[in-house]
């Protein structure tokens, strides 16, 4: 990446501060996913190697820029130090003078994480003057917060301005993966995109057209292309208003070449909540009551039939409506053709990655990135705040 990453300064000896991303599901003090706090780890290894304190900073959930105990990190701090093997002591704010004392005494290989930095509404603001506040917990600032790098908010941006300030390993990872895969990828390049809504991938699919050699669309927002061909989608979920964008999708797709999938085949049922006379149909036999919840198997044959000589797949967004299992049978389909074609396989976090996650498939694909939203925006070709603020490599 062209930041400057921790393995290319000194931090022997010194604190440094974190922020990592342990917005991670917490019922009755019960942590879920481990997922991103286990991916934090060989950043945090590497420091206590390097004969580092560390004071810990992050987010759960979106309080209101107040306290509330059911967003509380102590929890999240327990199950760390559990999985790390290695205490990690809980700190109940971010800023203040309790918290100062005590970082003022961290000794080398002492870990600390810090309250809900939402907890202040400062932190949603971006305000300079907490930044600055954060900063002093630290000599060093190390950004290993892939998940809300595309976020402008204080503990991500405005610390950066008081410290120096570089990626972390799991950040580095994650952008190095994403955008060689795009921009120097084995080819084929194959795109599955899926999930809802058109509108809120549109960016990708305008900046993977001269990326990809196939793009396959799934999911619901499949359903507004479907439309803008002229095909029934009966009641299912579905953009009108984006028929014109869905049609200028295609037509930049033909002129670069692109080869688009789109279902042929779609499994409907009569009721969006359960599953009702499910059947699986041609898309031409779709009927005015139904509604399209997934894919049928004939589209991960048509992905088999696009890597069969291996190459790279990038898939961002289940093709079914993967909380119901009767509809998760195309998404299943996908992984398991994704796993043994011998391709790289890169899963572009959020929806994707929770699926792959509870099928148990998740250390079968090479790179299960950790964050949705900021790896939509890197696939977009977008700059992420939080990157942007770290040094530059050559500084």
């Amino acid at each position: 990446m062209k930041k400057k990453t921790l393995r290319q300064i000194n931090v022997t000896g010194k604190r440094v501060l974190v922020r990592v991303d342990y917005n991670v599901p917490v019922k009755d003090g019960v942590v879920g996913d481990t997922l991103r706090i286990t991916a934090s780890f060989p950043t945090i290894k590497y420091l206590l190697d390097q004969g580092c304190s560390i004071v810990l900073m992050s987010h759960l959930g979106e309080p209101k820029g107040a306290p509330e105990d059911r967003y509380t990190l102590r929890p999240v701090a327990e199950k760390a130090s559990e999985l790390l093997g290695r205490h990690i002591e809980f700190i109940s704010d971010c800023i203040g003078t309790v918290v100062n004392d005590r970082i003022a005494k961290l000794q080398q290989g002492e870990i600390i994480l810090l309250e809900n930095v939402r907890f202040h509404q400062e932190e949603l603001d971006n305000d300079i003057d907490f930044g600055k506040m954060l900063a002093c917990h630290g000599e060093v600032y190390v950004n290993d917060a892939f998940a809300v790098d595309h976020r402008t908010q204080s503990s991500v941006v405005a610390v950066t301005q008081f410290l120096p300030s570089v990626a972390g390993l799991l950040v580095e990872k994650e952008v190095d993966t994403i955008t060689a895969a795009l921009d120097a990828p084995k080819r084929p390049l194959v795109a599955i995109v899926g999930g809802a809504k058109v509108s809120s991938k549109l960016d990708v699919l305008n900046n993977m057209m001269e990326k990809v050699n196939v793009l396959m669309l799934g999911g619901a927002m499949a359903n507004t292309f479907l439309l803008s061909t002229g095909k029934p989608i009966g009641k299912s979920l579905a953009e009108p208003d984006l028929i014109d964008a869905a049609k200028e999708v295609l037509a930049a797709a033909e002129k670069h070449d692109v080869e688009v999938i789109l279902p042929h085949e779609v499994v409907v049922s009569k009721s969006f909540e359960r599953p009702e006379d499910v059947r699986l149909v041609k898309v031409e036999d779709v009927a005015e009551d139904d509604f399209i919840l997934d894919v049928g198997k004939e589209f991960a044959t048509a992905l088999k039939t696009a890597i069969s000589q291996g190459g790279t797949i990038i898939w961002n967004g289940p093709v079914g409506l993967t909380e119901l299992t009767e509809f998760s049978e195309g998404s299943r389909a996908i992984a398991e053709v994704a796993i043994t074609s011998g391709a790289q396989t890169i899963i572009g976090g959020g929806d994707t990655a929770a699926f792959v996650d509870n099928v148990g498939l998740h250390d079968r694909f090479s790179w299960v990135s950790t964050g949705g939203g900021a790896s939509l925006e890197l696939m977009s070709g977008k700059k992420l705040p939080g990157i942007e603020a770290l040094m530059d490599e050559n500084a």
